[in-house]
């Protein structure tokens, strides 16, 4: 049952929790509240709920979350968000309008995921054309062409050891008793590459 359990982790991280299309819609979201937050510090009026205002135009470190911050973002939830992407949808800036169009619409940017680094002249390239393509700098290109990484461990036997019952009443490490189950895979940390950029560009 836990070899079955490892398996079935593993598994759904990349099927599931980092599964490409989710990795892009994220990296979407970060990026339109990035570029909100900018504008708003640049002075620009940028429409949202009074809560989501709050951290819009504050900068809130960690070190900075006390009782009423914290109040404050828990309050937050998904109608705050997207009521706000809607409302950024018709926004006169390029980024923030395009950005909130594309999570609105599900017309989300392409993934390419790698087993090997990107090769970043060819992210320059495509943020450059992209950039000559929309009449912007190489720095809002970049809100749509970039590149990340991601990792899965399914299991850390140091960090959060498996232990097992036996009927003889010993305990023992995973390791020691599955017969099945190559813990050294398993327990390997997997990193994967990706490139995100408009499908205008394919």
């Amino acid at each position: 049952s836990i070899e079955k359990f490892l398996i079935a982790r593993r598994f759904m991280y990349w099927q599931v929790y980092l599964h490409k299309t989710g990795i892009v819609a994220e990296e979407l979201l970060m990026r339109v509240l990035k570029r909100a937050k900018e504008l708003v510090e640049n002075g620009q009026s940028v429409k949202a709920s009074g809560g989501l205002q709050y951290f819009l135009s504050h900068s809130v470190g960690l070190g900075e979350m006390n009782n009423d911050n914290l109040k404050r973002f828990a309050s937050l939830d998904d109608y705050d968000v997207l009521s706000a992407l809607k409302e950024w949808m018709h926004h006169k800036d390029f980024v923030l309008s395009h950005l909130s169009q594309m999570l609105i619409n599900r017309n989300l940017l392409r993934i390419k995921m790698k087993t090997k680094r990107i090769d970043k002249s060819k992210m320059e390239e495509f943020r450059k054309k992209f950039a000559q393509l929309n009449g912007l700098s190489n720095y809002e290109a970049g809100y749509f062409v970039f590149t990340n990484e991601i990792s899965n461990r399914a299991y850390n036997p140091k960090a959060q050891p498996i232990k097992v019952l036996l009927k003889t009443g010993k305990i023992k490490p995973l390791n020691k008793v599955s017969n099945h189950l190559n813990i050294g895979d398993i327990s390997n940390s997997i990193t994967k590459y990706y490139l995100c950029y408009p499908k205008s560009l394919d």
